[in-house]
């Protein structure tokens, strides 16, 4: 399943998108939030491009993890464009994925000029590789949870116990 991030901003949006395999995310476009929320010929044929299954949307956290005071107009128009979509919505703490892009984007020696209308792109992907790791790891415990205990092995009558 192909699963689509979107860093939702008030002019720009990021797009990640992971393989179907949902192990990788990878940075999609950068394209005017307006385009999307308007639901553009442009956004409508990226969908089709990438079919995604899902849509998770980063949520502005405060740094103590809480909900700040864009996160429930960014909800809204969340919800807005997974509807217009036809696809379901999950949301993702976003804290510091831009700022993690940034530094990635510095370290190739990106300028900040450079770096506009890239930023968007990679913080998505960032935070959707984050959700994809936590849900694999999430997968992989209940998979062990849900396997029998190993019995410990019982010592033959004529074997010597051993204390």
């Amino acid at each position: 399943m192909r699963i689509m991030a979107l860093d939702l901003g008030a002019t720009r949006t990021g797009i990640a998108i992971s393989d179907p395999s949902e192990r990788v995310a990878t940075p999609v476009r950068t394209m005017s939030t307006a385009q999307i929320i308007m639901n553009s010929v442009t956004w409508r044929r990226t969908l089709e491009d990438w079919e995604p299954e899902l849509l998770v949307c980063g949520l502005p956290l405060t740094m103590s993890g809480e909900e700040g005071p864009q996160a429930a107009e960014l909800r809204r128009r969340a919800q807005q464009i997974a509807d217009m979509a036809g696809l379901p919505l999950q949301f993702v703490d976003e804290r510091l994925s831009s700022v993690a892009a940034k530094r990635i984007l510095r370290e190739k020696g990106l300028t900040e000029r450079d770096m506009r209308g890239k930023v968007d792109m990679i913080a998505a992907s960032i935070f959707l590789q984050t959700w994809l790791d936590a849900r694999t790891a999430e997968a992989q415990a209940q998979a062990q949870a849900e396997q029998p205990a190993e019995a410990a092995p019982v010592p033959a009558d004529d074997a010597p116990a051993v204390l």
